[in-house]
């Protein structure tokens, strides 16, 4: 298993020109393992890796990697819907010191499930470092369904899966039916203690940017059977985790961050910043958890 508990899919960010800002992404980082986030994603879709470059994600993974000094997983979005840049992706992360890949299932191409199980057997057997599926049907189109899941458990490298189609039915079907050392991690904040509770490992979590420290509470006490405590921060939680996503991640949590006081700069486009209204209810929200 790569990680037990919280994971942080990091945003990257930008200066005022839209370079990356390594001195900031050192800054949240740091921050990240401080605060006891159990691994780190970087370069998916909360790191705005549609818009990366191929030079920048060689830049940004070595970083990355270097000022961990294996102190976390680094685990690196590598997901594309062409199978031979997806395998390229994932062999570069493995050469660059990554622990792990998140692939997304293909987007746009719309394939079927053979063709989604072809895809990730593919990359796995290729570049033979382990794998986290991600599916994230919102996104992309595309339905990674629990038979296939299952069937791609059985290969060595696929270690687990992101779930991130928000069906509890699903997650069961996943958890019931594959080894227990195929980790479900959430790919929904608000689904983090539900799917703790039936049997899953821990949350890839957007939120964990904002609040590191709540989000890693939440996931120890679900784990550790401390239901009323993991309650009690998962509420605490749930008005920021719906406010996160007014608008296209990573839109918001970029804006919350700004909020309270840390330079991550704007998305890229065709991303674009939050609206007035959208900036006044995350402003609300910060509002009431500080108080």
């Amino acid at each position: 298993m790569i990680f037990e508990g919280s994971c942080t899919a990091l945003i990257t960010p930008f200066d005022k020109s839209g370079n990356v800002n390594y001195q900031v992404l050192k800054q949240l980082v740091d921050r990240q393992i401080v605060s006891g986030t159990k691994a780190l994603v970087i370069l998916g879709t909360t790191g705005e890796a549609a818009t990366i470059t191929p030079e920048e994600r060689k830049k940004i993974i070595s970083f990355v990697v270097t000022i961990t000094a294996s102190k976390i997983p680094i685990i690196v979005g590598t997901g594309s819907n062409s199978t031979k840049i997806a395998v390229s992706f994932a062999k570069e992360a493995k050469a660059l010191g990554a622990s792990a890949c998140l692939v997304v299932t293909p987007y746009y191409n719309k394939c079927n499930q053979n063709g989604l199980y072809q895809h990730f057997k593919t990359i796995a057997t290729e570049s033979q470092i382990p794998i986290i599926l991600y599916n994230v049907p919102s996104r992309t189109g595309v339905n990674l369904l629990p038979e296939t899941v299952i069937k791609l458990s059985r290969i060595k490298n696929i270690v687990g899966i992101k779930e991130a189609s928000g069906n509890l039915n699903q997650i069961k079907d996943i958890i019931l039916n594959t080894k227990s050392d195929f980790a479900l991690y959430s790919g929904n904040d608000e689904l983090t203690l539900e799917t703790i509770l039936a049997g899953g490992k821990g949350v890839i979590s957007v939120t964990g940017n904002c609040y590191p420290d709540l989000v890693d509470l939440e996931c120890f006490f679900a784990l550790n059977f401390d239901y009323k405590n993991a309650r009690r921060i998962s509420n605490i939680l749930y008005p920021i985790n719906k406010a996160l996503f007014l608008d296209i991640n990573p839109i918001c949590v970029k804006k919350y961050l700004q909020l309270m006081g840390i330079n991550v700069g704007n998305p890229r486009l065709p991303l674009t910043s939050p609206n007035a209204k959208v900036i006044n209810k995350l402003k609300e929200i910060k509002k009431q958890y500080e108080n």
